[in-house]
């Protein structure tokens, strides 16, 4: 069996740990599942109606072009439905983009504590990898952009960066993209984009007109609450999203995916309430973090990276075994940190009595 050198160096993803494996490993049955980033709040009643009224429809294929969703997409974001395209969640995407622009030898650049996969794609296909170190846990812009060479293919701009929830802001973004190559794709990741209120974050869809090397992905794993379908999307010019749309598989975004992830556009009051409901959870941590004296890192996103100056393992271990499942900073490189999702009040009132009682212990 000859497997290709590429694939020999991959690492397997390390996911936040399923609330059923903590059950059968621990013998617990009260957890909180705090390490994906998921919503706490779910998804919309909208979604869960439209869900259930395709149970008697899932023996059909799924609409390979997904025209209803693209449509969706095109009308929420004022694009063409030619700019729009879509995968199972942003991985697929970040794979798809890779195996289009990287080869061998290649380059792409990222922040030396971002999203994983940008790395493992660019591995997957014979490229490098650089990492530029960052400026006060955000991503180092000029030096990402002054690390350009002849190989460089993408960059990858995680903007809420994951894990450390720092933005790329409007006047960060502008002052570099007329100094990349037009040869280079940018990639602005914006998962995270529901969760932004800050108003110096760019709005970069009125962008694409002008840097026809830009790629946005978004997905509905995070605000819309639909991670277990698996839905992600993207715009970029027509050229390029013609291009993705013919790597990505025919039938990748699910039929239930599909339809739900239009129904989750339609529903803006709820969308609206689990954004404000992240938000009030975010300033209850950040005020609770002061208290216990920690360091934490102003996050725009769903989640926040705290400094606990422990064994953040040891930390870990002790919350999982009072029912609490986060990610440990080790994982990013980050010893000494946790990743915690902001949950509901109640979930993250239980969190920080916990952290609590263990920093005192």
């Amino acid at each position: 069996m000859k497997i290709r050198d590429a694939a020999l160096k991959l690492k397997i993803y390390q996911a936040g740990k399923p609330i059923e494996e903590v059950k059968r490993e621990l013998g617990l049955e009260d957890i909180i599942k705090l390490a994906s980033n998921e919503n706490p709040l779910g998804c919309s009643p909208k979604v869960q109606e439209v869900i259930k009224d395709l149970c008697d429809k899932i023996y059909l294929y799924p609409d390979a072009s997904n025209y209803e969703l693209k449509k969706a997409i095109a009308q929420n974001l004022g694009v063409k439905i030619e700019n729009v395209f879509c995968s199972t969640g942003s991985d697929s995407l970040i794979r798809a983009i890779c195996s289009l622009f990287v080869g061998d030898g290649d380059e792409t650049i990222m922040g030396e504590v971002s999203f994983q996969r940008y790395e493992d794609s660019t591995v997957l296909m014979g490229g490098k990898a650089v990492k530029i170190p960052m400026i006060n846990n955000a991503l180092d812009v000029k030096g990402m952009v002054n690390a350009i060479n002849k190989r460089t293919r993408v960059l990858w701009f995680c903007t809420p960066n994951n894990p450390t929830g720092t933005i790329i802001t409007k006047d960060e973004l502008l002052s570099v993209l007329d100094l990349i190559p037009e040869d280079v794709i940018i990639v602005m990741d914006e998962a995270y984009y529901e969760y932004v209120t800050d108003e110096n974050f760019p709005q970069t869809i009125p962008l694409l007109e002008k840097y026809k090397n830009m790629i946005i992905l978004r997905t509905f794993s995070k605000a819309y609450g639909l991670a277990g379908l698996r839905c992600g999307y993207g715009v970029a010019n027509e050229e390029i999203a013609r291009y993705i749309n013919t790597v990505v598989g025919p039938f990748d975004t699910n039929l239930v995916a599909q339809k739900a992830a239009v129904a989750a556009l339609g529903d803006t009051e709820f969308l609206n309430k689990v954004i404000d409901e992240n938000t009030k959870g975010r300033e209850y941590l950040y005020r609770e973090y002061e208290r216990l004296g920690l360091e934490y890192i102003k996050s725009h996103a769903n989640f926040i990276m705290v400094n606990t100056n422990r064994d953040d393992k040891v930390i870990f271990n002790e919350l999982l075994k009072r029912g609490i499942i986060i990610r440990p900073g080790y994982l990013f490189g980050m010893e000494g940190w946790l990743r915690v999702s902001i949950g509901t009040m109640q979930q993250n009132e239980r969190y920080i009595k916990e952290l609590e009682n263990i920093l005192n212990k």
